[in-house]
């Protein structure tokens, strides 16, 4: 289905014409077995979508005015009876209700689209106890992780995808052409033992995302405290001066891109170690350690919690003059400025180091932005690999370098002042120069003539150490055969 038929409204029959492969699916009839959320917005798409809708419910009259018009609502025998396709929308503690109609459904296509409340919470699946409660039929999981309003609005932005299994091919290929005719795209995930890992899929929550979420964290808690020490501990221990408000508002500013900067660092950070890898032994076959293989995999979601970051970062700047706190600041240093008769308090350095600070920042933001959008699916289906290795490496880089020279700007020459150590600590920026700053070392010393053109041989397939045969001809004129070394 083209992006144009996803954006008009669900309120007729698709057109079907040049699309031979889902043509004899088109104007079957479907069954439908429930009355509730699921198998309504299930109604209401089959229906939408060109089909014949029988729906079987225990209580036709009482249910019949959920339903759209077009589809029939009358008893599960009938509704069995009238259909050879039958969409089970009922809760697996409800299957046995269904075997006084095994006779009938005997030689028909049960598709179970339902889901359980615990991950792993029975040790079979609902398809397969389904199909274990009716052997004649044959069971098709599908649809689970397709949400009733999506069934309702059409897959718009979200995911298309409908993942399908079972024992029979015959009786996937028929859910999979009807899965085409509503507007998804079906997925073969091979026979009915699958079904249990595409049962999990909908109750999992966010699984890629725990490890970047618990690292943004723990960097966020250890900078926040390594900040609150420095900017409120430090005053009230050695100065005697209160300045806990800054904590809800000015340490979380200090502290926000501290981790914006370091999780950004971390997103090419195992790029660098793959690449030392590879230079070391000399090959790209060899397996990365799973540590490594595992920080690679999560290098989107590392970046875009390091824009989140950055984001706040900007906004929480932004309303720093907002506060009380720092009016009554400017009041009391315009009044001693007053009382100490200061006309000029122009500062050159000053000025230039904010503006290039400001300048630079919103610099960066922008790229990471940039590098943010490119990240969705909808965006980065629409380039090509070359395109998206540019915005996501190229400007990736780029973003970092910009990054660093907005946290040297913000330093100067605050890291050679003493008065900035506090109990003798440095300035936090100054931590959080290290790993990006070994990063951009490495990346140019990888850009070297020398390791460039090595790492490029590596990673088209050439192998230290790895020998090929070569054929010599001899002084009789035979040819006699050899071995070398591919790296001399």
């Amino acid at each position: 289905m083209s992006g144009g038929d996803m954006a008009k409204p669900l309120l007729g029959h698709r057109s079907m014409e040049g699309d031979p492969s889902i043509t004899p699916a088109a104007g079957r009839t479907i069954g439908v077995l429930g009355s509730g959320d699921f198998a309504r917005s299930l109604a209401i798409r089959l229906v939408c979508s060109g089909f014949k809708v029988v729906v079987g419910s225990r209580n036709p009259k009482r249910k019949a005015g959920l339903f759209p018009s077009a589809a029939e609502v009358t008893f599960q025998a009938e509704a069995v009876k009238k259909t050879d396709v039958i969409f089970v929308a009922i809760f697996r503690e409800h299957y046995s209700t269904l075997c006084d109609l095994a006779d009938v459904l005997a030689g028909k296509i049960l598709v179970d689209v339902s889901n359980n409340t615990e991950i792993n919470h029975h040790k079979e699946s609902n398809a397969e106890y389904l199909a274990s409660l009716f052997p004649a039929c044959t069971v098709v999981k599908g649809f689970n992780v397709v949400s009733a309003w999506t069934l309702q609005s059409g897959a718009r932005d979200g995911n298309k995808q409908v993942l399908i299994c079972s024992n029979n091919q015959e009786a996937k290929r028929t859910v999979a052409e009807i899965a085409q005719v509503m507007g998804f795209t079906p997925v073969d995930m091979g026979c009915m033992s699958s079904a249990c890992e595409i049962e999990n899929i909908p109750l999992r929550l966010l699984p890629a995302w725990k490890i970047p979420i618990f690292l943004a964290l723990g960097l966020f808690l250890c900078f926040f405290t390594y900040n609150l020490v420095r900017q409120v501990i430090h005053p009230y221990i050695r100065e005697q001066k209160n300045k806990f408000y800054k904590i809800p508002v000015e340490v979380v500013n200090t502290t926000l891109p501290c981790v914006a900067y370091v999780m950004l660092s971390l997103v090419y950070l195992p790029g660098v170690l793959a690449a030392c890898s590879q230079l070391y032994y000399g090959t790209k076959y060899r397996r990365f350690p799973d540590w490594l293989d595992q920080w690679l995999q999560h290098r989107k979601q590392i970046g875009l919690l390091s824009f989140f970051c950055a984001a706040l970062h900007a906004v929480y700047s932004l309303c720093l003059p907002m506060r009380r706190s720092h009016r009554y600041q400017l009041i009391e240093t315009a009044v001693k400025q007053a009382v100490e008769k200061k006309m000029n308090i122009w500062v050159e350095e000053e000025v230039w180091r904010m503006e290039i600070y400001i300048s630079v920042g919103i610099i960066a933001l922008g790229l990471l932005s940039l590098l943010a959008i490119t990240s969705l699916p909808s965006i980065a289906n629409s380039l090509n690999w070359r395109e998206f290795s540019f915005i996501q490496s190229t400007l990736g880089f780029i973003a970092l370098v910009i990054s660093t020279l907005h946290t040297l700007t913000y330093g100067w020459s605050r890291a050679f002042d003493e008065n900035q150590y506090k109990f003798y600590l440095p300035p936090t920026y100054t931590l959080t120069l290290l790993v990006p700053c070994t990063v951009i070392l490495a990346k140019v010393v990888f850009s070297l003539p020398c390791i460039q053109q090595r790492l490029l041989r590596i990673r088209r397939g050439w192998e230290k150490g790895r020998y090929v045969k070569f054929v010599l001809p001899s002084a009789t004129g035979e040819y006699s055969s050899g071995e070398t070394s591919s790296n001399v």
